[in-house]
Order: C-alpha cells, then sequence, then structure tokens
C-alpha cells in the first residue's frame, strides 16, 4: 500500500497538472508582498481581481506557524518565488510526472528536483510533497470561497539550512486573516529545543552538544471575519534527528482542530466525524485517543477552558511503522478541506450583531493566549536559530481583544459555548 512519488495525491489533482493547475495559475494580476526587512523582489501575491475584495498587502509573511510549529522553524532570508505558473515548472528536458506535479504547487519545492527525483521512496520526499500539495489544495479551496483577495506567496530561505513557502490572504470578503505555510528545515537543533524534547521523554545523545535535525511540515490557521464561521487550525509535520553513534530517531506530528465562536452542533457533528473518518481507516483506537489528547492539549490553564470544541492532536508518533504512521498523517491532511469549507460556505452570509462581533474579538483574545503562552510549536520556533518572527507569528489574528473581568450572561449564546470550552463533549460515537 505503499504511496508511490508519481500517485501522493488524488485523482483531481492529478487531473490539475495535466491540464497546468488552471485555477491556481489564472488568478489575475501579480503583486508582491515585502516582508520586514526584506528587499523587494518580484512578487507572488496575487492582487484581487477588478471590482473585488481587499488585496494581499505588502509586508506579509508567515511560515509554518509554531510547528504547529515545526513551520515556525523559520527563516532568515525571504526571497520571492517567480509564481507558481513560473518558478515551479522544470526544465523541459526535466518535465515528467513531478515536474507537471509541481506545476499545482504555490512555489517550487525546497528540496532541489535532483534530490527529490534521486530519493523517490524516502518518506522525506514523499512528506515535502504532500504538505506541498496540500498547501495549495487548502489554499485554492479558500480564494475561491473568498471571492476576492488573493494570496501573497512567500518563498523563503534559511541560511541554517532550508526554507519554506509562506502563503497569506488577509483582508479579504471571507477570511480576516487566512495563512498556510510549509517549512522544510535542516540544521543543528539549539540546546533549549532539545531541551523541550527531553522533556516529552526523548532520550537525544549528542556529539559535542550538536544534534542534527531535518524537519518538515504544514501548518495553517484562518479566521474568518464573520463570527458564525469557525476558526480552523492545522499542523502535519515530520521530525527526523541524528544522534551521536549515528543512530536517526524520527516521529510525526499534527492535529487539526475547531474555534468556533458560538456553538452549532451540527457544525461540531461534521467536523470531528470527517476527522473520525480519516482516523478510522488506521484504526477504530486513533480517533478516541487523538480527540482526547487534543481536548487537553489545548487547555488554557489560566483560564481554565480549552481554545475551541477540540478535534484530534498527536505527537511522538514513530509506530507501528514509518509507511503505516506516514499513510495514517497522508489521510488526515486530505480532511482538512472537507472538514472546513463546508462549515465557512454556510456560515459566511450570516447576519451577526455587535455584540457578537464583540465576543468574536474577545475569544480571539483567548487564542492568542494560547498560542503565544502554551504552544510548543511557537516556542520551538521561538529557540530555533534563523527563525524569522513573522512566519512564528502568522497563526495571529489581525485583531483581537481583552476587557477587565468579562463574563458573559447566565443561559446566553456565550455562556453556551463557554460551558463546551470548560467541559468538553463527545460529538461522534
Amino acid at each position: 500500500m505503499a504511496v508511490q512519488l508519481g500517485r501522493l495525491g488524488s485523482a483531481p489533482w492529478r487531473r490539475a497538472a495535466r491540464a497546468g493547475c488552471g485555477e491556481l495559475r489564472a488568478w489575475p494580476g501579480r503583486r508582491g508582498c515585502r516582508p520586514p526587512g526584506a528587499e523587494h523582489s518580484r512578487g507572488l501575491g496575487l492582487r484581487a481581481a477588478a471590482g473585488g475584495g481587499a488585496r494581499a498587502r505588502g509586508g506579509l509573511a508567515a511560515a509554518l506557524a509554531g510547528l504547529a510549529g515545526l513551520a515556525a522553524a523559520g527563516l532568515g532570508h525571504a526571497r520571492r518565488a517567480d509564481m507558481v505558473a513560473r518558478g515551479a515548472a522544470a526544465p523541459e528536458e526535466e518535465e515528467d510526472e513531478l515536474g507537471r506535479r509541481c506545476r499545482c504547487f504555490m512555489a517550487p519545492p525546497v528540496t532541489d528536483l535532483r534530490e527529490l527525483r534521486r530519493r523517490p521512496g524516502d518518506v522525506r520526499t514523499r512528506m515535502e510533497l504532500l504538505i506541498l500539495e496540500t498547501q495549495a489544495q487548502v489554499c485554492r479551496a479558500l480564494a475561491q470561497v473568498d471571492g476576492g483577495a488573493s494570496f501573497c506567496v512567500d518563498r523563503w530561505e534559511r541560511k541554517e539550512g532550508g526554507g519554506g513557502i509562506s502563503c497569506v490572504l488577509q483582508d479579504g470578503h471571507v477570511f480576516e486573516k487566512a495563512g498556510v505555510s510549509i517549512s522544510v528545515v535542516h540544521g543543528t537543533l539549539s540546546e533549549e529545543a532539545a531541551k523541550q524534547m527531553r522533556s516529552r521523554g526523548k532520550v537525544l545523545k549528542t556529539k559535542d552538544g550538536k544534534l542534527p535535525f531535518s524537519a518538515m511540515g504544514v501548518s495553517s490557521v484562518i479566521h474568518p471575519k464573520n463570527p458564525h464561521a469557525p476558526t480552523i487550525h492545522f499542523n502535519y509535520r515530520y521530525f527526523e534527528v541524528e544522534e551521536a553513534d549515528g543512530n536517526k530517531q524520527w516521529w510525526f506530528g499534527g492535529g487539526c482542530d475547531l474555534t468556533p465562536t458560538y456553538l452549532n452542533q451540527e457544525d461540531a457533528v461534521h467536523f470531528h466525524r470527517t476527522l473520525k473518518e480519516a482516523c478510522d481507516q488506521h484504526g477504530p483506537d486513533l480517533y478516541p485517543k487523538f480527540k482526547k489528547w487534543c481536548d487537553d492539549y489545548f487547555f488554557i490553564t489560566h483560564r481554565g477552558e480549552r481554545r475551541g470544541i477540540g478535534g484530534i492532536f498527536f505527537d511522538d508518533l514513530d509506530s507501528p511503522s514509518k509507511e503505516e504512521v506516514f499513510r495514517f498523517v497522508q489521510s488526515c491532511a486530505q480532511a482538512v478541506v472537507p472538514s472546513y469549507i463546508p462549515l465557512v460556505k454556510k456560515h459566511c452570509e450570516d447576519s451577526f450583531t455587535p455584540q457578537e462581533k464583540l465576543w468574536q474579538q474577545l475569544r480571539r483574545g483567548r487564542y492568542v493566549e494560547f498560542n503565544l503562552l502554551y504552544d510548543r510549536g511557537t516556542k520551538f520556533g521561538l529557540f530555533t536559530p534563523g527563525s524569522r518572527i513573522e512566519s512564528i507569528l502568522m497563526s495571529l489574528p489581525l485583531t483581537a481583544r481583552w476587557e477587565y473581568m468579562h463574563s458573559p450572561s447566565e443561559n446566553s449564546k456565550e455562556a453556551e459555548i463557554l460551558d463546551v470550552l470548560r467541559h468538553p463533549r463527545d460529538w461522534v460515537p
């Protein structure tokens, strides 16, 4: 059941590759997005269609947020990709299946195509292609729903090793901020990052205090404007370290979770059922285990409540085998769009009151608190040499609010969601 290099993707994606990925390349216009401190070069950001919505603005840069931070293991020197249709295309003599697939990505792979061809069955190759496909699929779906702003695409390099592709849509018709980033990085693990891993039970043997590592993943946080449309976060990553004796430790991590401002039970059931179906393909015990792990992980200790209504979360997953865990991660990544996009389409035009918008801003404040204080990926990014703050903080919303001693009225819709955040529920059997 191994997924071969040329098959890592659904039939629609293969059709898109043959057609040249028209949906992605047809976005009109082109505008550069300049991250702080970077020199301007030819941009990949696409301006909105004539007469339509807000434009992607300069200065945006994001990266795989926090791994939910591996993503954030971020970069030093950003440089613009030349556009999917141009930069990702290989020379004619190299236009094989891999070259055609690369046309569908938001930018060329981080790893040189020659290296990817040299090791087609290696999990690092397959994982890089999976995260690139996931990024393109999610960006395409979000752009179609928004119908106004387009993604600013920022392809960057990390001087310590590797790089990534950060895609951000901001001030759109539907989305206030949507970031989908991938990173493929390598180098020497900092002592702080190694310490963080050891605190989770990892036994890592260093040589002269050094620990070579390679890591890659896709991470996304999407904040809609409408308070009735939920926020989503997902992250899937692969990590590998080489110990002093040459032994390599590897593991996968990731998950997907939903953060609604108001409770909609139908939405909650749809989201959890979609994730459960993805997990059940690989074992009936996975969803219950990872659902509970998600509820426990996204706990804002000082508030006594969860960040959202959960989903799945796992880390340090290294059994039963590398192949089986990869296929599980692949199934989870492919569940992102069907689990979330229908919810946004359902609610993006809902009417809302100023009070409901205010509550959304207060809940986003809680989102910020968790990401800055507890998220292990954010901490990993901050402790990784060469990381970029813009990339690490991609997950934060444009706007949030804090009010002193705010408490919702008893039996209100606001109190209803708070009760769920304090007492997690099982949404599907």
